[in-house]
Protein backbone atom coordinates (compact mmCIF):
# COMPACT_ATOMS: atom_id res chain seq x y z
CA UNK A 1 0.00 0.00 0.00
CA UNK A 2 1.32 3.69 -0.92
CA UNK A 3 3.00 5.72 1.78
CA UNK A 4 4.36 8.89 2.08
CA UNK A 5 7.22 9.54 4.47
CA UNK A 6 6.72 10.82 7.94
CA UNK A 7 8.74 13.74 6.86
CA UNK A 8 6.64 14.59 3.92
CA UNK A 9 3.40 14.30 6.59
CA UNK A 10 5.05 16.80 8.99
CA UNK A 11 5.70 19.43 6.00
CA UNK A 12 1.48 18.96 4.72
CA UNK A 13 0.26 19.01 8.55
CA UNK A 14 2.43 22.01 8.83
CA UNK A 15 1.44 23.73 5.77
CA UNK A 16 -2.19 23.08 5.89
CA UNK A 17 -2.17 25.06 9.26
CA UNK A 18 -0.17 28.08 8.44
CA UNK A 19 -2.17 28.43 4.78
CA UNK A 20 -5.75 27.90 6.50
CA UNK A 21 -4.98 30.22 9.37
CA UNK A 22 -3.12 32.92 7.28
CA UNK A 23 -4.58 32.67 3.48
CA UNK A 24 -8.01 31.47 4.38
CA UNK A 25 -8.35 33.45 7.49
CA UNK A 26 -9.93 30.45 8.88
CA UNK A 27 -10.65 29.93 12.85
CA UNK A 28 -7.81 28.08 14.34
CA UNK A 29 -10.26 25.50 15.84
CA UNK A 30 -11.26 24.35 12.21
CA UNK A 31 -7.42 24.78 11.06
CA UNK A 32 -5.70 22.68 14.12
CA UNK A 33 -8.70 19.73 13.59
CA UNK A 34 -9.08 20.13 9.76
CA UNK A 35 -4.76 19.64 10.01
CA UNK A 36 -5.04 16.68 12.39
CA UNK A 37 -7.76 14.75 9.99
CA UNK A 38 -5.41 15.10 7.12
CA UNK A 39 -2.56 13.77 9.10
CA UNK A 40 -4.66 11.24 10.13
CA UNK A 41 -5.31 10.04 6.85
CA UNK A 42 -1.83 10.11 5.37
CA UNK A 43 -0.98 7.94 8.66
CA UNK A 44 -0.60 4.28 9.32
CA UNK A 45 -3.36 2.52 10.67
CA UNK A 46 -6.93 1.36 10.15
CA UNK A 47 -8.60 3.25 7.67
CA UNK A 48 -11.63 2.58 9.88
CA UNK A 49 -10.05 4.37 12.78
CA UNK A 50 -8.39 7.43 11.00
CA UNK A 51 -11.13 9.52 12.00
CA UNK A 52 -12.10 8.29 15.27
CA UNK A 53 -8.76 8.78 16.54
CA UNK A 54 -9.02 12.61 16.03
CA UNK A 55 -11.41 12.71 18.13
CA UNK A 56 -10.38 10.28 20.87
CA UNK A 57 -7.23 12.46 21.47
CA UNK A 58 -9.42 15.40 21.08
CA UNK A 59 -11.18 14.39 24.40
CA UNK A 60 -8.27 13.40 25.94
CA UNK A 61 -6.37 16.55 25.61
CA UNK A 62 -9.83 18.49 26.67
CA UNK A 63 -9.72 16.23 29.55
CA UNK A 64 -6.33 17.39 31.09
CA UNK A 65 -6.62 20.90 30.26
CA UNK A 66 -10.37 22.32 29.87
CA UNK A 67 -11.10 22.08 33.60
CA UNK A 68 -7.33 24.53 33.79
CA UNK A 69 -8.37 26.84 31.84
CA UNK A 70 -12.01 27.64 32.33
CA UNK A 71 -10.89 28.03 36.38
CA UNK A 72 -8.13 30.39 35.08
CA UNK A 73 -10.24 32.63 33.18
CA UNK A 74 -12.84 32.78 35.78
CA UNK A 75 -9.94 33.59 38.17
CA UNK A 76 -8.68 36.30 35.59
CA UNK A 77 -12.41 37.78 35.34
CA UNK A 78 -13.00 38.10 38.97
CA UNK A 79 -9.70 39.85 39.41
CA UNK A 80 -10.45 42.15 36.88
CA UNK A 81 -13.67 42.94 38.12
CA UNK A 82 -13.19 43.16 41.74
CA UNK A 83 -9.99 45.31 41.53
CA UNK A 84 -8.04 42.99 42.77
CA UNK A 85 -5.72 43.50 39.34
CA UNK A 86 -5.73 47.25 40.14
CA UNK A 87 -4.40 46.52 43.85
CA UNK A 88 -1.46 44.49 42.97
CA UNK A 89 -0.43 47.27 40.17
CA UNK A 90 -0.80 49.81 42.98
CA UNK A 91 1.18 47.51 45.62
CA UNK A 92 4.11 47.29 43.26
CA UNK A 93 4.41 50.77 42.27
CA UNK A 94 3.93 51.92 45.76
CA UNK A 95 6.97 49.31 47.01
CA UNK A 96 9.11 50.48 43.95
CA UNK A 97 8.58 54.35 44.49
CA UNK A 98 7.81 56.80 40.58
CA UNK A 99 11.59 56.82 40.36
CA UNK A 100 11.61 52.82 39.80
CA UNK A 101 7.36 53.24 37.84
CA UNK A 102 8.30 51.44 35.03
CA UNK A 103 9.68 48.52 36.57
CA UNK A 104 6.64 48.67 38.91
CA UNK A 105 4.67 48.37 35.49
CA UNK A 106 7.07 45.34 34.28
CA UNK A 107 6.20 43.78 37.32
CA UNK A 108 2.49 44.05 37.60
CA UNK A 109 2.48 42.83 33.93
CA UNK A 110 4.92 40.17 35.21
CA UNK A 111 2.47 38.72 37.80
CA UNK A 112 -0.72 39.73 36.38
CA UNK A 113 -0.12 37.47 33.05
CA UNK A 114 0.17 34.61 35.11
CA UNK A 115 -3.37 33.87 35.96
CA UNK A 116 -4.82 36.59 33.33
CA UNK A 117 -4.46 37.04 29.75
CA UNK A 118 -2.26 39.63 28.03
CA UNK A 119 -4.64 42.00 26.43
CA UNK A 120 -6.65 41.99 29.54
CA UNK A 121 -3.62 43.14 31.37
CA UNK A 122 -2.39 45.59 28.56
CA UNK A 123 -6.17 46.93 28.68
CA UNK A 124 -5.51 47.34 32.59
CA UNK A 125 -2.19 48.51 32.76
CA UNK A 126 -2.40 51.23 29.88
CA UNK A 127 -4.25 53.95 31.73
CA UNK A 128 -1.59 53.88 34.43
CA UNK A 129 1.35 54.14 32.08
CA UNK A 130 -0.72 57.27 30.68
CA UNK A 131 -1.29 58.79 33.96
CA UNK A 132 2.56 57.96 35.12
CA UNK A 133 3.61 59.56 32.31
CA UNK A 134 1.21 63.16 32.91
CA UNK A 135 3.16 63.17 36.43
CA UNK A 136 6.71 62.26 34.82
CA UNK A 137 6.09 64.17 31.37
CA UNK A 138 8.52 61.54 30.09
CA UNK A 139 9.20 57.68 28.96
CA UNK A 140 5.63 57.50 27.80
CA UNK A 141 7.04 54.60 25.27
CA UNK A 142 8.91 53.27 27.49
CA UNK A 143 6.32 52.90 30.30
CA UNK A 144 3.82 51.26 27.69
CA UNK A 145 6.37 48.79 26.13
CA UNK A 146 7.75 47.78 29.89
CA UNK A 147 4.37 46.49 30.48
CA UNK A 148 4.51 44.26 27.28
CA UNK A 149 7.96 43.25 28.22
CA UNK A 150 6.50 42.19 32.01
CA UNK A 151 3.39 40.74 30.26
CA UNK A 152 3.84 38.89 27.18
CA UNK A 153 7.01 36.52 28.49
CA UNK A 154 5.02 35.03 31.39
CA UNK A 155 1.87 34.49 28.87
CA UNK A 156 4.06 32.23 26.77
CA UNK A 157 5.71 30.70 29.58
CA UNK A 158 3.97 30.28 32.95
CA UNK A 159 1.06 28.17 33.30
CA UNK A 160 -1.73 28.50 33.69
CA UNK A 161 -2.33 30.17 30.61
CA UNK A 162 -2.91 27.74 27.18
CA UNK A 163 -0.38 27.97 25.32
CA UNK A 164 2.28 26.87 28.27
CA UNK A 165 -0.38 24.41 29.81
CA UNK A 166 -0.74 22.47 26.59
CA UNK A 167 3.04 22.65 26.37
CA UNK A 168 3.93 20.85 29.08
CA UNK A 169 0.58 18.11 27.96
CA UNK A 170 2.45 17.55 24.71
CA UNK A 171 5.90 17.37 26.33
CA UNK A 172 4.93 15.56 29.41
CA UNK A 173 5.89 18.15 31.66
CA UNK A 174 4.90 18.22 35.23
CA UNK A 175 3.09 21.40 35.09
CA UNK A 176 4.64 22.93 39.11
CA UNK A 177 8.11 21.82 37.30
CA UNK A 178 7.04 24.55 34.28
CA UNK A 179 5.89 27.05 36.48
CA UNK A 180 9.37 27.24 38.24
CA UNK A 181 11.17 26.85 35.50
CA UNK A 182 9.15 29.21 33.34
CA UNK A 183 9.39 32.00 36.28
CA UNK A 184 13.20 30.84 35.96
CA UNK A 185 13.90 31.62 32.38
CA UNK A 186 11.19 34.49 32.63
CA UNK A 187 12.86 37.08 34.93
CA UNK A 188 16.05 37.74 32.93
CA UNK A 189 13.95 37.85 29.51
CA UNK A 190 11.79 40.54 31.31
CA UNK A 191 14.44 42.74 32.24
CA UNK A 192 16.51 42.25 28.89
CA UNK A 193 13.01 43.90 27.50
CA UNK A 194 12.98 46.61 30.15
CA UNK A 195 16.51 47.60 28.79
CA UNK A 196 15.93 47.30 25.83
CA UNK A 197 12.24 49.79 26.08
CA UNK A 198 14.43 52.41 27.96
CA UNK A 199 16.83 52.30 24.37
CA UNK A 200 13.78 52.85 22.31
CA UNK A 201 12.32 55.55 24.33
CA UNK A 202 15.26 57.64 24.16
CA UNK A 203 15.73 57.01 20.49
CA UNK A 204 12.44 56.92 19.30
CA UNK A 205 11.09 60.06 21.83
CA UNK A 206 7.23 59.43 21.09
CA UNK A 207 4.77 61.53 22.81
CA UNK A 208 1.94 60.36 24.05
CA UNK A 209 -1.28 60.95 22.30
CA UNK A 210 -5.09 61.26 22.93
CA UNK A 211 -7.31 58.62 22.24
CA UNK A 212 -9.86 58.67 20.00
CA UNK A 213 -13.29 56.58 19.64
CA UNK A 214 -14.14 54.53 21.96
CA UNK A 215 -11.08 54.11 23.17
CA UNK A 216 -11.82 56.73 26.30
CA UNK A 217 -10.02 56.35 29.37
CA UNK A 218 -11.45 54.55 32.30
CA UNK A 219 -11.75 56.74 35.63
CA UNK A 220 -9.62 54.56 38.41
CA UNK A 221 -11.03 53.42 41.51
CA UNK A 222 -10.35 55.06 44.70
CA UNK A 223 -8.17 52.85 47.06
CA UNK A 224 -10.94 52.17 49.75
CA UNK A 225 -12.93 50.87 46.32
CA UNK A 226 -10.24 47.93 45.94
CA UNK A 227 -9.36 44.71 47.74
CA UNK A 228 -6.55 44.41 50.13
CA UNK A 229 -3.17 43.49 48.54
CA UNK A 230 -2.60 40.08 50.24
CA UNK A 231 -6.24 38.91 49.07
CA UNK A 232 -5.37 40.53 45.56
CA UNK A 233 -2.27 38.18 45.69
CA UNK A 234 -3.64 35.23 47.11
CA UNK A 235 -5.62 33.75 43.62
CA UNK A 236 -2.07 34.09 41.73
CA UNK A 237 0.20 32.77 44.23
CA UNK A 238 -1.75 29.75 45.94
CA UNK A 239 -2.10 27.40 43.02
CA UNK A 240 1.49 28.35 42.24
CA UNK A 241 2.36 27.45 45.60
CA UNK A 242 0.08 24.29 46.09
CA UNK A 243 1.51 22.72 42.55
CA UNK A 244 5.04 24.15 43.21
CA UNK A 245 4.92 21.79 46.91
CA UNK A 246 3.66 18.92 45.06
CA UNK A 247 6.65 19.09 42.39
CA UNK A 248 8.92 19.68 45.60
CA UNK A 249 7.50 17.00 48.21
CA UNK A 250 6.86 14.24 45.77
CA UNK A 251 10.87 14.55 44.21
CA UNK A 252 12.10 14.33 47.85
CA UNK A 253 9.83 10.94 48.87
CA UNK A 254 10.71 9.33 45.52
CA UNK A 255 12.94 7.24 48.29
CA UNK A 256 11.57 7.76 50.91
CA UNK A 257 9.74 4.16 53.04
CA UNK A 258 6.66 3.78 52.23
CA UNK A 259 4.19 4.93 55.54
CA UNK A 260 7.00 7.11 56.46
CA UNK A 261 6.03 10.62 57.43
CA UNK A 262 7.83 12.14 53.92
CA UNK A 263 5.76 9.71 52.32
CA UNK A 264 2.57 10.53 53.75
CA UNK A 265 3.36 14.10 53.37
CA UNK A 266 3.54 13.51 49.44
CA UNK A 267 -0.34 11.74 49.49
CA UNK A 268 -1.58 15.06 51.26
CA UNK A 269 0.71 17.10 48.63
CA UNK A 270 -0.29 15.57 45.56
CA UNK A 271 -4.12 16.18 46.55
CA UNK A 272 -3.66 19.68 47.24
CA UNK A 273 -1.21 20.11 44.34
CA UNK A 274 -3.36 18.75 41.86
CA UNK A 275 -3.53 21.58 39.17
CA UNK A 276 -7.31 21.09 38.53
CA UNK A 277 -8.04 21.50 42.60
CA UNK A 278 -5.85 24.22 43.39
CA UNK A 279 -6.96 26.46 40.55
CA UNK A 280 -10.68 25.61 41.72
CA UNK A 281 -9.97 26.88 45.43
CA UNK A 282 -7.95 29.87 43.70
CA UNK A 283 -11.55 30.22 41.60
CA UNK A 284 -13.55 30.42 45.24
CA UNK A 285 -10.87 32.96 46.32
CA UNK A 286 -11.15 35.04 43.44
CA UNK A 287 -15.29 34.80 43.10
CA UNK A 288 -15.97 35.35 47.01
CA UNK A 289 -13.46 38.68 47.02
CA UNK A 290 -15.84 39.72 44.06
CA UNK A 291 -18.83 38.98 45.47
CA UNK A 292 -17.98 40.77 48.95
CA UNK A 293 -16.48 43.43 47.56
CA UNK A 294 -19.09 44.68 44.71
CA UNK A 295 -21.80 43.48 47.22
CA UNK A 296 -22.83 40.99 44.05
CA UNK A 297 -25.94 38.62 44.63
CA UNK A 298 -25.68 35.02 43.86
CA UNK A 299 -27.19 35.47 40.30
CA UNK A 300 -25.47 38.73 39.67
CA UNK A 301 -21.99 36.69 40.19
CA UNK A 302 -23.52 33.60 38.17
CA UNK A 303 -23.83 35.83 35.69
CA UNK A 304 -19.84 37.19 35.30
CA UNK A 305 -19.01 33.66 35.72
CA UNK A 306 -20.94 32.64 32.68
CA UNK A 307 -19.76 35.46 30.43
CA UNK A 308 -16.13 34.94 31.49
CA UNK A 309 -16.60 30.75 30.65
CA UNK A 310 -18.05 31.56 27.06
CA UNK A 311 -14.81 33.42 26.43
CA UNK A 312 -12.73 30.31 27.47
CA UNK A 313 -14.47 27.57 25.46
CA UNK A 314 -13.08 28.87 22.18
CA UNK A 315 -9.26 28.77 23.62
CA UNK A 316 -10.20 24.91 25.07
CA UNK A 317 -11.35 24.33 21.70
CA UNK A 318 -7.96 25.36 19.98
CA UNK A 319 -5.99 23.47 23.00
CA UNK A 320 -7.72 20.22 22.53
CA UNK A 321 -7.65 20.64 18.46
CA UNK A 322 -3.74 21.71 19.13
CA UNK A 323 -3.13 18.47 21.35
CA UNK A 324 -4.98 15.77 18.35
CA UNK A 325 -3.01 17.48 15.78
CA UNK A 326 0.14 16.53 17.91
CA UNK A 327 -1.33 12.84 18.82
CA UNK A 328 -1.58 12.73 14.65
CA UNK A 329 1.84 13.68 13.91
CA UNK A 330 3.11 10.89 16.57
CA UNK A 331 0.91 8.65 14.46
CA UNK A 332 2.72 9.51 11.61
CA UNK A 333 5.66 8.09 13.10
CA UNK A 334 7.58 11.23 12.74
CA UNK A 335 9.48 10.73 15.84
CA UNK A 336 11.79 7.83 14.33
CA UNK A 337 11.95 9.34 11.07
CA UNK A 338 13.84 12.60 13.09
CA UNK A 339 16.00 10.07 14.94
CA UNK A 340 17.50 8.61 12.01
CA UNK A 341 19.10 11.66 10.84
CA UNK A 342 20.86 11.69 13.76
CA UNK A 343 22.10 7.99 13.67
CA UNK A 344 25.84 7.65 14.38
CA UNK A 345 26.35 10.54 16.43
CA UNK A 346 26.51 9.40 19.86
CA UNK A 347 26.40 12.88 21.29
CA UNK A 348 22.65 12.38 22.85
CA UNK A 349 22.98 15.77 24.84
CA UNK A 350 23.79 17.93 21.54
CA UNK A 351 20.84 16.12 19.47
CA UNK A 352 18.50 17.53 22.43
CA UNK A 353 19.82 20.86 22.46
CA UNK A 354 19.46 20.70 18.12
CA UNK A 355 15.69 19.97 19.22
CA UNK A 356 15.86 22.72 21.61
CA UNK A 357 16.83 24.74 18.68
CA UNK A 358 14.53 23.47 16.48
CA UNK A 359 11.19 24.17 18.50
CA UNK A 360 12.26 27.52 18.75
CA UNK A 361 12.45 28.07 15.34
CA UNK A 362 9.44 26.23 13.96
CA UNK A 363 7.63 28.41 16.55
CA UNK A 364 8.87 31.66 15.09
CA UNK A 365 8.07 30.34 11.84
CA UNK A 366 4.18 29.82 13.04
CA UNK A 367 4.18 33.12 14.51
CA UNK A 368 4.97 35.40 11.91
CA UNK A 369 2.65 33.20 9.20
CA UNK A 370 -0.39 33.33 11.14
CA UNK A 371 0.43 36.04 14.40
CA UNK A 372 -0.73 34.04 17.35
CA UNK A 373 1.89 33.33 20.40
CA UNK A 374 -0.84 30.34 21.31
CA UNK A 375 -1.34 29.29 18.39
CA UNK A 376 2.42 28.72 17.26
CA UNK A 377 3.49 27.21 20.94
CA UNK A 378 -0.08 24.64 20.45
CA UNK A 379 1.54 23.65 16.83
CA UNK A 380 4.92 23.96 17.32
CA UNK A 381 4.82 21.62 20.60
CA UNK A 382 3.00 18.89 19.04
CA UNK A 383 5.36 18.91 16.31
CA UNK A 384 8.36 18.29 18.55
CA UNK A 385 6.66 16.01 20.98
CA UNK A 386 6.30 13.87 17.82
CA UNK A 387 9.84 13.93 17.25
CA UNK A 388 10.73 12.61 20.57
CA UNK A 389 10.40 9.01 21.31
CA UNK A 390 11.75 10.01 25.36
CA UNK A 391 12.55 13.12 26.68
CA UNK A 392 15.37 11.27 28.80
CA UNK A 393 17.40 11.45 25.99
CA UNK A 394 17.14 15.15 25.74
CA UNK A 395 19.72 15.28 28.66
CA UNK A 396 18.13 18.15 30.23
CA UNK A 397 14.57 18.65 31.50
CA UNK A 398 11.57 18.76 28.94
CA UNK A 399 10.26 22.02 30.29
CA UNK A 400 13.85 23.80 29.11
CA UNK A 401 12.58 22.24 25.56
CA UNK A 402 9.03 24.13 26.81
CA UNK A 403 10.04 27.72 27.70
CA UNK A 404 12.53 28.10 24.18
CA UNK A 405 9.78 26.86 21.92
CA UNK A 406 7.25 29.91 24.03
CA UNK A 407 10.78 32.46 23.30
CA UNK A 408 10.26 31.09 19.78
CA UNK A 409 6.70 32.12 19.40
CA UNK A 410 6.85 35.66 20.43
CA UNK A 411 9.62 36.19 18.37
CA UNK A 412 8.24 37.83 14.56
CA UNK A 413 4.85 39.36 15.39
CA UNK A 414 3.69 42.34 13.08
CA UNK A 415 0.27 42.93 11.59
CA UNK A 416 -1.53 39.52 11.50
CA UNK A 417 -0.82 39.94 15.56
CA UNK A 418 -4.26 40.90 17.21
CA UNK A 419 -1.27 41.88 20.29
CA UNK A 420 0.23 44.40 18.15
CA UNK A 421 -3.07 46.13 17.08
CA UNK A 422 -3.90 46.47 21.32
CA UNK A 423 -0.52 47.86 22.00
CA UNK A 424 -0.67 50.13 18.87
CA UNK A 425 -4.43 51.44 19.31
CA UNK A 426 -4.44 51.63 23.19
CA UNK A 427 -1.10 53.50 23.37
CA UNK A 428 -2.16 55.70 20.50
CA UNK A 429 0.98 54.88 17.83
CA UNK A 430 1.06 54.68 14.27
CA UNK A 431 1.66 51.21 12.91
CA UNK A 432 5.20 52.17 11.56
CA UNK A 433 6.20 53.11 15.43
CA UNK A 434 4.73 50.06 16.58
CA UNK A 435 6.59 47.96 14.16
CA UNK A 436 9.65 49.87 15.51
CA UNK A 437 9.23 49.05 18.89
CA UNK A 438 6.67 45.98 19.32
CA UNK A 439 8.17 43.97 16.97
CA UNK A 440 11.78 44.23 17.88
CA UNK A 441 10.84 44.14 21.73
CA UNK A 442 9.29 41.02 21.36
CA UNK A 443 11.75 39.54 19.31
CA UNK A 444 14.82 40.65 21.48
CA UNK A 445 12.41 39.38 24.62
CA UNK A 446 11.81 36.25 22.89
CA UNK A 447 15.06 35.33 21.78
CA UNK A 448 16.55 36.30 25.22
CA UNK A 449 14.17 33.63 26.60
CA UNK A 450 15.53 30.97 23.90
CA UNK A 451 19.00 31.76 25.04
CA UNK A 452 18.57 31.64 29.09
CA UNK A 453 16.78 28.50 28.28
CA UNK A 454 19.87 26.70 26.45
CA UNK A 455 21.88 28.17 28.92
CA UNK A 456 20.18 26.67 31.74
CA UNK A 457 19.89 23.40 29.82
CA UNK A 458 23.72 23.30 29.73
CA UNK A 459 24.67 24.52 33.49
CA UNK A 460 21.46 23.34 35.04
CA UNK A 461 20.26 20.14 33.01
CA UNK A 462 18.12 18.68 35.66
CA UNK A 463 17.90 15.89 33.84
Amino acid sequence: MFSLHPLVILVIGMLTVILMIALLKMNAFIALITSAVVVSLLAPGDLAEKISRVATEFGKTAGSIGIVIALAVVIGKCMMDSGAADRIVRGFLSLLGEKRSSTALMASGFVLSVPVFFDTVFYLLVPLARSMHRRTKKHYLKYAMAITAGGVITHCLVPPTPGPLIMADNLGIDIGALIMIGVLVAIPAAFIGMFFSGWADRRMNIPMRPLGGELSEPEPLEDNQLPGLLVSLLPIILPVLLVSTNTIVSTMAEEAAEGSGLSRAAGIAAVLGDVNLAMLISAAIAMLMLKSKRALTNAQLAKVVEVSLMSGGMIILITAAGGAFGAMLKAAQIGPAIQSLFKGDGGRPTDGLMLLGLGAFIASMIKIAQGSCTVAMITSSAMIAAMLTSTETLGYHPAYLATAIGGGSMIGSWMNDSGFWIFVKMTGLTEAEGLKSWTPLLAIVGFAAVVVSLLLALILPMA
